[in-house]
């Protein structure tokens, strides 16, 4: 007998319970010997990530174990074998994703606690981090600002984003609703190939075109700025932008489009009240998306910074560039030791944080789009 859901459950809540009746069901339909192999295979895999966290040398017991028995139940009962390893991998990739999280929060523990300070008779946990303005971990006294370091993120990312949001909007829109069709089976997997140059090759032209450019038309003592490294950093996001926008924008129903030029509207018209407004969900997500890719660019910004932990002045100077997030760890965790490799740690948990939260936000704004053009997530 299927199992109702109460309508008034979460979409979590709904979730966890539809799967609990999946499981149920299986259990009850799948044959002993098949759920005995099934459960050899689960506890051999257990016991091999048991072993490798503990780095013991019997790991390759229970390896080889699991490996027999997935052998054997694909033999025998391939459907239930293939389903068993596909809810194991999901597993495996959440327990994965969560040990790292543990690892990084872990590691920045003794950093956070060194940099504590009191705050009116209150003991706050490095709060010294976020509000003294210096990073120097050679002369006394020591310290690890992030201060410097996340104002370079967000000068790079607002760049960035300035540059990748309104060309990747509009690359997205001309290719879903203007470009002919032999043009859009050009460019797209034109614009789709410029995801995959490395961001290192895009740090280099930066570094040996854009740099001596700007260091002689501005002036500029040395290399570095972030004007120029956040335009690189948004054309590298602008393949991410362009491609979600333009599924967004596909994603609008195409009686909604006729609707609005049978009522004698202009395509201009049609898109701007129509289209735009339909899929600004999911053009949001894309842009979200292109600013975590900003957020988290490294190679870029590690060759085309002046490498030096410290403010700009004044803080709006966007033809300097000291440091980033990103590029203080790159120049620095192979000679970093103790407390200094524990605060690169805590950068890592700063775009750690940083990151997910736009991603999430990005997740649950397209997942809005779809809910209101009447789609299945």
């Amino acid at each position: 007998m299927a199992q109702v859901t109460d309508p008034q459950d979460g979409p979590i809540q709904s979730a966890v319970a539809e799967q609990v009746r999946r499981t149920k069901q299986f259990a009850d339909e799948t044959e002993p010997a098949a759920l005995a192999i099934l459960a050899v295979m689960a506890l051999s895999l257990l016991g091999a990530l048991v072993g490798f966290l503990a780095v013991s040398n019997w790991t390759i017991v229970p390896f080889a174990a699991f490996l027999a028995s997935s052998a054997v139940g694909w033999i025998r009962y391939q459907e239930e074998t293939a389903y068993l390893i596909a809810l194991m991998m999901t597993v495996s990739t959440i327990l994965i994703l969560g040990l790292i999280v543990v690892f990084i929060f872990r590691e920045s523990i003794p950093v956070i606690r060194y940099e504590s300070a009191t705050v009116y008779g209150i003991t706050v946990p490095g709060i010294r981090m976020f509000i003294q303005p210096n990073w120097d971990a050679v002369s006394p006294p020591i310290r690890y600002s992030m201060v410097p370091m996340i104002h370079g993120t967000v000068m790079v990312t607002l760049i960035a984003s300035a540059v990748a949001a309104p060309l990747g909007v509009s690359a997205a829109l001309f290719l879903s609703e203007i470009a002919p069709a032999t043009v859009r089976e050009v460019v797209k997997p034109g614009v789709e190939i410029l995801a995959g140059i490395p961001s290192i090759v895009y740090g280099f032209i930066g570094f040996t075109v854009l740099g001596p450019w700007a260091s002689d038309q501005f002036q500029t003592t040395g290399q570095g700025s972030y004007l120029f490294v956040g335009i690189v950093v948004g054309l590298m996001a602008l393949p991410t932008v362009v491609s979600v926008a333009e599924d967004a924008l596909s994603s609008v129903p195409e009686s909604m489009k006729s609707g609005s030029l049978a009522m004698g509207t202009t395509d201009w018209q049609t898109m701007t009240s129509i289209t735009l407004p339909a899929a600004f969900s999911g053009v949001s997500a894309a842009v979200l998306l292109g600013v975590g890719r900003a957020i988290g660019e490294t190679m870029a910004a590690t060759v085309m910074l002046r490498g030096v932990p410290r403010l700009t002045e004044p803080l709006v100077n966007v033809f300097y560039g000291q440091e980033t997030l990103t590029s203080i760890i790159a120049r620095n965790y192979g000679e970093a030791d103790g407390l200094q490799m524990d605060a690169l740690f805590v950068a890592g948990v700063i775009l750690f944080v940083t990151v997910l939260v736009i991603s999430i936000g990005a997740q649950y704004i397209e997942w809005r789009m779809h809910k209101r053009l009447g789609g299945e997530v």
